[in-house]
């Protein structure tokens, strides 16, 4: 992380935040309404960042690949980075009073950790993905641990033998960490897309419970339980509180700090949170229609909650391929709940350009598709029940043949 922020600041992405701030909404507000990293020395008496990775710039610098190959590198990747036994680390009693975690929200049911990478393991079988946690007592968190995802199928695994499951939760790791445990990967390979990203082998240091993580500024250890506690309300990432639901709590038994931490936080709804949500899915979509046909770049827009609406940019080959192309996007991200598809000449990072794709180059009873009771997201306010939805695809190219009808005016 360190390294990171010296070399955000050598990019002069990074405003430093010198006056007292407060954890309680006042950092929050600052990060919410900024598109740059904040480095607070005196939040609550601690060191903080936050919008670390906020733009497409920012996750450059952190993964180190040139902005325009982001997508495509990223979609080239095959997980075997390697990783390497860095021994145990050393740890005291857990006390998250010692931590300065924020509350975001006025309608927040408390302090949320939200940049907490949850690492787990059961049976040798790893996981490493981040939860939004809510602080219960000096000990104790409660997990939004959502059904299907990877630690959810451990926990039960363990909770059907009578075990609880070993977990530790890192704060403040290296950016590409952070990236990967927020990307679906093939099961137990966040570390090594990571050690690929980085192109170096990666530390892991063993925590007393068994569980590996990798080097970060706070690393809390103990145990995810069967005992149940209300979780909620808190504002998640469409930017709307999500609502209280009975979610598993979290005993801590052991804490690691570096010397004068630096905390990681991250505002819910914020740019950051959008990246991590939305970035990490771009090369899976990108990866699902270059099997249909020819694709150039992928872009989950800000507008869309970085995370429900997608724009993929595609050189057609024949017709039919804008609507493959919809339904690979679909398939690759079953969050994604609006998608669509357009030619070369449209710039998928400028909202009036794909506008004016829609405008000039769709008939709606032949170019959208509506796709109605599929899986979507739960975070979704108009979901049906928990994660139901309706979805809809837009074709937003030009028929074969007619392009000579599509020529846009322009000056030499």
């Amino acid at each position: 992380m360190r390294t990171f922020i010296q070399q955000m600041k050598s990019a002069d992405l990074v405003e430093e935040i010198t006056d007292p701030v407060s954890s309680v909404y006042e950092a929050p507000k600052l990060a919410f309404r900024t598109h740059k990293m904040l480095e607070f020395t005196n939040m609550d008496g601690h060191r903080c960042v936050m919008n670390t990775i906020f733009d497409r710039e920012s996750l450059s610098v952190a993964l180190g690949i040139p902005k325009e190959r982001l997508v495509k590198t990223l979609a080239a990747c095959t997980y075997a980075g390697k990783t390497r036994d860095a021994g145990p680390l050393q740890f005291e009693n857990a006390d998250l009073a010692k931590i300065p975690i924020m509350k975001h929200f006025p309608k927040d049911a408390g302090k949320y950790l939200t940049s907490g990478i949850v690492f787990s393991e059961w049976n040798g079988v790893t996981n490493a993905s981040i939860h939004r946690l809510q602080v219960l007592d000096e000990t104790h968190l409660i997990g939004r641990i959502v059904e299907g995802r990877h630690t959810y199928k451990l926990m039960k695994q363990a909770f059907s033998e009578g075990k609880k499951l070993p977990i530790a939760i890192v704060i403040g790791p290296h950016p590409a960490v952070t990236f990967a445990a927020s990307t679906r990967v093939p099961e137990g390979k966040e570390m090594q897309y990571a050690a690929e990203i980085l192109g170096k082998e990666l530390d892991l240091f063993t925590c007393p419970n068994g569980v590996k993580v990798p080097d970060a500024e706070i690393v809390l250890y103990g145990y995810l339980t069967e005992e149940l506690h209300e979780e909620g309300p808190f504002v998640d990432i469409s930017g709307t509180y999500d609502p209280i639901r009975m979610q598993p709590v979290l005993e801590l038994v052991g804490m690691h700090t570096k010397p004068d931490f630096i905390y990681h936080g991250i505002v819910p709804a914020g740019a950051e949170h959008k990246m991590l949500m939305g970035a990490p899915y771009e090369p899976r979509i990108y990866q699902a229609v270059a099997g249909v046909t020819n694709v150039k770049d992928v872009y989950l827009t800000p507008g869309g909650a970085g995370y429900f609406h997608a724009v993929v940019q595609i050189k057609k080959m024949t017709d039919g391929d804008g609507k493959n192309a919809i339904m690979a996007a679909f398939a690759a991200h079953t969050s994604l709940k609006h998608v669509v598809i357009v030619d070369e000449d449209i710039d998928i990072y400028d909202p009036s350009d794909v506008e004016f794709a829609i405008a000039t180059r769709v008939r709606a009873d032949t170019d959208v598709m509506i796709i109605s009771g599929v899986r979507g997201s739960s975070l979704d306010p108009c979901r049906i029940g928990d994660g139901m939805n309706v979805k809809a695809g837009v074709d937003a190219t030009i028929p074969l043949g007619q392009e000579d009808e599509f020529i846009r005016a322009e000056w030499d």
